[in-house]
C-alpha cells in the first residue's frame, strides 16, 4: 500500500514537473517574441554657412642687425593694420602677436652661412563675425605685397579658419529629423518583414559633427548628427 502510494506521488511529481516546463517553455517563447527588436539610424544633415572668422596675415622679415630688423617688423605690423581699417575691420577685431626672432649663429651650426643672421616671422590676426568682409579683405591682400610685405599665405598656421557657432539653435530640429528618418526606415523594415513597428525600446543620439563641405569652400560647413533607434516588432 505504502509503495502504491509513493508511486502515485511520484507520477504526480514528474507529471508536474513536465507541465511546468510546458509552461515556462511556452512563456520563454511569448518573452522572446516580445523581444523582436530592429535597429534602424535616422541621419539628419545641414549645410550653413560660417559665421566668425580667424584670420592670420603672417609675414616673414630677414636682416644682419637685429635693430634694424625689429624696426622693419613693427612698421610692418602697422601697415597691416592700417590696410585692415581701410577695409572696414575695428582695431577689437585686430591683434598683434609677439615676433618670432631667430638669431641663426646663436649656438648652432647654420649650413648656410652666408644667409642673413636674424629671422623673424610676425601674425597679425582679425577675429571677425563679418565673413563677407573677410573675403572682400583676403580678394585685396595682394596690395600689401605691393608695399614689401611678403604674405606667408601657405604656411599651415596663416590659413584662415572659419567657424559655425550656432549648433545650439540647429539641435532640436535636427534630432527630430533624424528620429522621424531611423522610424521610416524601421516602418519600412517592419512592411517588408510582414511585422507591425512597435513602441521604441531604446534612442541614442550620436554626436554632432561640424566639417568643411569641401576643401574649396572651408566657409561652407556640413553639420551631421545620427539618431539610432531600437523598435519592437510584433505579428
Amino acid at each position: 500500500m505504502a509503495q502504491s502510494r509513493s508511486w502515485v506521488a511520484a507520477t504526480v511529481i514528474a507529471l508536474g514537473m513536465v507541465a511546468g516546463s510546458a509552461i515556462l517553455a511556452n512563456s520563454l517563447i511569448e518573452f522572446r517574441a516580445m523581444e523582436r527588436v530592429v535597429q534602424v539610424k535616422g541621419l539628419s544633415e545641414r549645410e550653413v554657412a560660417a559665421d566668425t572668422v580667424i584670420w592670420p596675415i603672417k609675414f616673414n622679415d630677414v636682416d644682419n642687425n637685429l635693430t634694424t630688423l625689429v624696426a622693419n617688423v613693427e612698421r610692418k605690423n602697422e601697415q597691416i593694420q592700417a590696410f585692415l581699417k581701410l577695409q572696414g575691420f575695428s582695431q577689437k577685431e585686430i591683434s598683434v602677436a609677439v615676433p618670432q626672432i631667430v638669431d641663426r649663429q646663436a649656438g648652432y651650426y647654420d649650413p648656410n652661412a652666408n644667409q642673413m643672421r636674424y629671422t623673424a616671422s610676425s601674425t597679425v590676426t582679425v577675429y571677425s563675425s563679418n565673413v563677407d568682409l573677410v573675403h572682400q579683405a583676403m580678394a585685396k591682400l595682394l596690395e600689401l605685397s605691393k608695399t614689401g610685405i611678403a604674405i606667408a599665405g601657405q604656411d599651415y598656421d596663416s590659413k584662415p579658419e572659419f567657424i559655425f557657432s550656432g549648433l545650439n539653435e540647429l539641435k532640436p530640429d535636427m534630432i527630430a529629423e533624424a528620429t522621424r528618418n531611423a522610424r521610416e526606415v524601421a516602418t519600412k523594415f517592419a512592411a517588408d518583414s510582414d511585422s507591425k513597428l512597435g513602441k521604441i525600446k531604446t534612442a541614442s543620439q550620436g554626436q554632432f559633427s561640424i566639417t568643411d563641405r569641401d576643401s574649396n569652400t572651408p566657409y561652407i560647413k556640413k553639420v551631421r548628427v545620427v539618431a539610432t533607434v531600437d523598435y519592437y516588432l510584433s505579428d
